[in-house]
């Protein structure tokens, strides 16, 4: 039987993850994702599941304990908001080149700097393109409901432990504010140490043979090596670019123009795309639902088809550059953004839709 629930975004992602069979969580309060945290210590899963869950000294001591804990073969996770995932940088790099699975959560906030504890989506070009130091990526997931922040967290964890990578899950602070009805996943039981050594031979509990030790580590000394390691690492995002794109099409079939965007945007533009037709301009929305990887291939479909495309974000200019490399420009393609924790108004939209492609 279903089991349905009121509740925040923030929320959601806890009880996805208590419930997917998540080993430890390792986090830092800082607004708009403290409920995460809270849900959690609310929750108390050590006396259900034997889940761990931790308030760290620091951002950069939370990121080190989900990189131990991975190196183990167990589920962890951690989460905070844009200042904080910067001081994790360093950390989700070390794992990237470790090639070790864990879920990380970033609610963003308005900045740079400090900044405003308001919505933001300007954390793109931090998440998307890696971050931190060294040619990496993570899988990023762009939730725009309360429900896909529960689903995504599931499927997170799915996808790190498939591709042994670390895996973000990129909301603004609406989304892990807002309140909707959310249908829970189902629990999964914690996986027994005998079950990480049979089932992840890579990780430090895992099962080598002979006397052999598995060292976890994202250091080569020699240059060899870790173009090596880099070029495999590439092999793999290429084979994540071809088998895990995931997106959204809404009233695209017949449109003359295309609107791209995620999260809280894709929600204001789907009300742009209503109002657009009922003036007689056949729009459509693109959603990405993997940020990377990209639905490059989709949007260079549509630019057969369309005059034009507007790229809105909550931030200056940042997904527009992944849309113009995949439309190459066979049509123009434009950005319209609000900045500070400033959410787009479905109109403001149109209006910018209007001056700046349909002209």
């Amino acid at each position: 039987m279903e089991e349905v629930r009121l509740m925040k975004g923030n929320e959601a992602i806890a009880e996805a993850a208590i419930r997917c069979g998540c080993d430890g969580y390792f986090g830092y309060p800082i607004t708009p994702q403290s409920e995460i945290m809270e849900t959690m210590m609310l929750l108390k899963p050590w006396e259900t599941t034997g889940m761990v869950v931790l308030q760290a000294e620091s951002e950069v001591a939370a990121i080190n304990m989900v990189y131990g804990a991975a190196g183990c073969g167990k589920k962890s996770m951690t989460s905070s908001s844009s200042p904080g995932i910067s001081l994790k940088q360093e950390g989700i790099s070390y794992i990237a080149s470790a090639e070790l699975p864990c879920v990380i959560v970033n609610v963003m906030r308005g900045g740079p700097g400090l900044g405003t504890i308001q919505p933001s989506q300007a954390d793109y070009y931090q998440s998307v393109k890696g971050g931190g130091h060294g040619d990496y990526k993570m899988i990023v997931l762009a939730p725009a409901s309360v429900q896909e922040m529960a689903d995504h967290t599931v499927l997170a964890f799915d996808l790190a432990f498939k591709y042994r990578t670390p895996v973000m899950l990129l909301a603004d602070g609406v989304i892990g504010q807002m309140m909707e009805k959310v249908v829970l996943p189902p629990f999964q039981p914690r996986m027994t140490e005998e079950e990480i050594r049979e089932k992840y031979p890579w990780g430090t509990l895992g099962k080598l043979k002979g006397n052999k030790k598995n060292v976890i580590t994202s250091l080569a000394l020699l240059s060899e090596e870790m173009e090596k390691t880099n070029n495999h690492l590439q092999a793999k995002y290429r084979e994540i670019e071809k088998n895990e794109v995931l997106y959204e099409e809404f009233q695209c079939e017949d449109a003359d123009y295309l609107i791209v965007a995620f999260g809280t945007c894709a929600r204001v533009c789907q009300k742009t795309v209503e109002m657009a037709r009922e003036e007689g301009i056949k729009v459509g929305l693109l959603r990405p639902i993997t940020l990377f990887p990209f639905p490059t291939e989709t949007i260079k479909k549509y630019a057969e088809q369309t005059k034009g495309m507007l790229s809105v974000e909550m931030n200056a200019g940042q997904m527009i550059d992944d849309v113009r490399l995949a439309v190459n420009g066979k049509v123009p393609v434009e950005h319209y953004g609000r900045l500070g924790g400033i959410v787009p108004a479905p109109d403001e939209v149109l209006n910018a839709l209007k001056e700046k492609i349909v002209k």
